[in-house]
Order: structure tokens, then sequence, then C-alpha cells
């Protein structure tokens, strides 16, 4: 752990930027906070649709 931190510290220092991609969940993302919104209200309008539930099959 220590040398891990080590090089990410040297790293940081040499670029002065962390060495990888920060990034948010996309679940939070605007689009699919839209989607979102657009099935809540079809299902408070009573036009849900019912579906089987899909399961995996065990190996």
């Amino acid at each position: 752990m220590t040398a891990a931190f080590t090089i990410f510290a040297k790293k940081v220092g040499r670029e002065k930027r962390i060495p990888f991609e920060v990034s948010a969940d996309p679940f939070y993302s605007e689009s699919n906070m839209a989607n979102l919104k657009r099935g809540v209200e079809t299902l408070n309008a009573n036009k849900g649709i019912e579906h089987d539930l899909i399961e995996e099959e065990d190996e």
C-alpha cells in the first residue's frame, strides 16, 4: 500500500494532475434522470405495462 501511494504521489507531482479519469455514476446522468422521470409519470398515469420477471438460470 505504501509503495502504491508513493508511485501515485510521484506521478501527481510530475504531471500536476490526477493520473486517471474521475467520472460520475452514469445512473445520475441528465438523460437517465429524464428517462426515469418519464417512467414514473407513465406509471402514475396508470399507463404502465406489466412484464414477466426474467431470471437467469444457474449454469
